[in-house]
């Protein structure tokens, strides 16, 4: 048991401070584009700026996990967020550009990392379970940058917000430290770094159908779930006319809804429905979530608006977990870091056209109503695809 909950714990931690640093400029979003006089609906160049730097980082994450060893990339990791964040402070649209690319070149190799980590200390009967608590850490950071970062703009401002967020992330750097050497053991350091291994993600897989299959889910749930996380407070704000408190609180208790529908959906995964059953019935659950999410009206009961919320964050950041473990377990032996990182090239892909599209549907018929609408149709299209899969497996003669 000892060793599956200590590196549990050292990503889960990790991932939480990585995922906070994305989200803290979006939670600020209304106050900065004000600040630099831009249209909000710029939040979503933002996020696909970081996740373009993203895609390049987990494309070389796996050879990099296995030269220098998953804490030392998760390390560099935290480093570059907190170099992203303070050059995101300086009030220069250029700057932010290239904060956030940062951002996302810290936040790429997280996950390839702790998957590296967790496939070899995870037994194969609880993957699912394991990886969906580890990425709880995703929600988590969601639920800090909601919770803390409206706060602390009311106290430090924006600018004073990212450099404490900054700082968050360096002293996580730090304190993984102690545990380097033990956990990075595996590492070979003569491994060379080649510009070619970029393409050995990608191309693994490719050369996998069940690898391929998950890929093109992650692109359209990616989607979905950064225009949930990244447009929600920006939308309640504008929309529902609540205060940035108060609709910092609300992207909150979304996340929270993730945290607790990643241990769930895992744990049914692992017992009973199996991983592409469940990630079937999570595609439902956000065809519905965003369909609710645009009807929301400012007359509505708090309480409402929020139970929606919840459940669009249980369905829409639930499923990275039970995605996470099934790439594992479909990888070849020894491959889940290239695996993982092929993969997440096409998660973080959907989340650089995700994001932008939604904004320029959304600004096209001035409603932010409209973009969450838009977000049911790759869903519905991705639920068709799932379906005709598992009909496929299902034909197939047991070997």
């Amino acid at each position: 048991m000892k060793s599956t909950w200590l590196p549990l714990a050292v990503t889960l931690l990790i991932q939480a401070m990585v995922s906070m640093a994305l989200l803290v400029l979006p939670v600020m979003a209304p106050v900065v584009a004000q600040a630099l006089g831009v249209s909000t609906v710029y939040t979503g160049l933002y996020i696909a700026v970081v996740y373009a730097g993203a895609i390049t980082a987990s494309l070389a994450a796996g050879t990099a996990v296995a030269r220098f060893g998953a804490i030392r990339v998760s390390q560099a990791g935290l480093v570059l967020c907190a170099a992203g964040l303070a050059l995101c402070a300086v009030p220069s649209m250029l700057t932010i550009a290239l904060g956030a690319f940062l951002i996302g070149l810290g936040y790429g190799p997280i996950t390839p990392a702790s998957s590296h980590l967790l496939a070899l200390t995870t037994p194969a009967h609880r993957m699912s379970l394991v990886f969906s608590v580890k990425q709880t850490g995703v929600p988590l950071g969601g639920v800090l940058a909601g919770a803390v970062v409206p706060s602390l703009l009311l106290l430090t401002g924006w600018q004073g917000a990212l450099l404490v967020a900054a700082a968050a992330n360096l002293l996580c750097a730090v304190a993984a430290q102690p545990m380097r050497q033990a956990l990075d053991a595996d590492r070979n350091a003569s491994l060379p770094l080649a510009l070619g291994n970029l393409a050995q993600p990608v191309r693994l897989v490719l050369s996998h159908p069940a690898l391929t299959m998950l890929a093109g889910c992650s692109f359209v749930f990616s989607s979905v779930q950064l225009s949930l996380t990244g447009y929600l407070v920006v939308y309640l704000h504008q929309t529902l006319a609540y205060g940035l408190v108060a609709a910092g609180l609300a992207l909150s208790l979304s996340q929270l809804g993730g945290v607790a529908g990643r241990i769930l959906w895992g744990w049914v995964a692992d017992r009973w429905l199996g991983a592409r059953p469940m990630l079937m019935l999570l595609a439902g659950g956000m065809i519905a979530s965003t369909l609710a999410t645009a009807l929301l009206q400012p007359t509505m009961p708090v309480a409402l608006v929020l139970g929606i919320l919840v459940v669009f964050g249980a369905s829409a950041i639930g499923w990275n977990g039970v995605y996470l473990a099934e790439v594992a377990r479909q990888a070849p032996p020894g491959k889940a870091s290239i695996a993982t990182g092929g993969t997440l090239a096409f998660t973080f892909f959907g989340v650089v056209l995700g994001p932008p599209v939604f904004g320029g549907i959304s600004g096209l018929f001035d409603s932010y109503r409209a973009g969450y609408t838009a977000l049911a149709i790759p869903l519905v299209l991705c639920a068709l695809a799932l379906v005709r899969a598992q009909r496929r497996a299902a034909a197939q003669p047991a070997t």
